[in-house]
């Protein structure tokens, strides 16, 4: 079978710099590396095709014959035969090949950071808007006062792991049709940690982890949302090793309010108004969260009429200035009326001349055009 133009493997153009074909070389070789891929023959052909293009493309004298005289200009030459992964540029595995983990070797036995925490609070709506503290319990994995993590039993011995010496690794050589495959793995006799426990620890049953009940107080500032999150630094479980602490995330949950709604810092209310109210006008009382305001509304107000009131809704989480109230009033019109107050509104209805009704008369106005026959 014909090979695949080398550059074509590798997925960059003939002119490619030294460093773009390395570049190119990196992200094809993690894709189809053979840890990603076990038992996938067809991800091993396809990195070895990819080693053998960027064997020759990364050397400036079997690049130049290559662009000379294609495949044949290179074959036979060093490096061109069958490629053992064991020696390719040092790299034990996909790991130590791409530096993760700090580049070399995965230190299984160094500082591990704790993991982080995730608390589940809920606050009223009134604490939402002018902040809070609060003191609350929750449970995290420490440290075992009894054996100090190790996971042995106080003057018991801790051997060192024979299956890996105390590395916490060990090699796996596997040979497929184009050499050797060596990965590292974690070591199945001690999980990793380079060491047997002969006598485990009572308290913690060898993990040298134990759950711990804590109590942390935190300040929720003023204007905090449904669904946000605020950080403890430190407060989450507790490393491995000397590795610093994870995180504890407290997650909000903000009870609805029976008069208010809000979005935004801007914060929502209806009230309602009799017909008496929305016609005469006068003074009424307005809510606040700070308590009632007196609001003088005018004459005739119609339902739906919204007011606005300015520096009344929440205060700005990271800002000085607060939202705005809007108070929509909606007229109550009533629905059991005795004979004598039918009697008045029949009167009152009588005594109108229609003019009174703005909408009223803008409606029949139009009704009026609608239906006159133009000449």
């Amino acid at each position: 079978m014909a090979k695949r133009d080398y550059y074509e493997l590798l997925g960059v153009a003939k002119g490619a710099s030294e460093a773009e074909i390395k570049s190119a070389y990196r992200k094809q070789a993690k894709q189809h590396h053979p840890d990603l891929h076990p038992g996938d023959k067809q991800a091993e052909e396809k990195f070895r095709e990819i080693n053998e293009a960027y064997d020759v493309l990364q050397d400036p004298q079997k690049r130049a014959r290559y662009d000379q005289f294609g495949h044949d200009g290179v074959n036979g030459q060093p490096g061109m035969g069958g490629f053992d992964f064991n020696g390719f540029g040092g790299f034990d595995s996909i790991f130590d090949m791409f530096g993760f983990g700090g580049g070399g070797r995965v230190n299984r036995n160094g500082p591990e950071r704790g993991a982080d925490l995730r608390y589940d609070m809920q606050i009223t709506f009134e604490e939402a808007v002018f902040g809070v503290r609060r003191e609350f319990k929750f449970q995290r994995s420490e440290q075992c006062d009894v054996c100090s993590g190790s996971g042995a039993k106080p003057g018991s011995k801790v051997e060192t792991c024979k299956t890996c010496g105390g590395t916490g690794q060990v090699r796996q050589t596997s040979n497929s049709l184009f050499g050797q495959v060596v990965n590292m793995r974690a070591c199945s006799a001690c999980s990793g940690t380079g060491k047997i426990i002969v006598d485990k620890c009572g308290k913690c049953s060898g993990t040298g982890r134990v759950r711990a009940s804590r109590t942390a107080t935190i300040n929720i500032p003023a204007g905090v949302d449904d669904g946000q999150a605020l950080t403890l630094t430190g407060q989450g479980e507790q490393g491995k090793r000397g590795g610093p602490a994870g995180d504890l995330v407290v997650v909000l949950s903000v009870r609805p309010h029976k008069l208010f709604k809000r979005e935004g810092y801007h914060l929502y209310c209806e009230i309602p108004l009799s017909f008496a109210q929305a016609a005469l006008g006068g003074d009424i009382e307005i809510p606040t969260l700070e308590g009632p305001i007196i609001h003088n509304i005018p004459e005739g107000t119609q339902n739906d009429t919204e007011f606005r009131f300015r520096g009344h809704g929440v205060q700005q989480l990271r800002g000085s200035g607060k939202g705005d109230l809007y108070v929509r009033v909606h007229v109550d019109i009533p629905k059991k009326l005795t004979d004598k107050q039918k009697e008045y509104l029949r009167e009152f209805e009588n005594s109108l001349t229609g003019k009174e009704y703005e909408g009223r008369k803008s409606f029949f106005e139009r009704m009026k055009d609608l239906f006159t026959v133009k000449e």
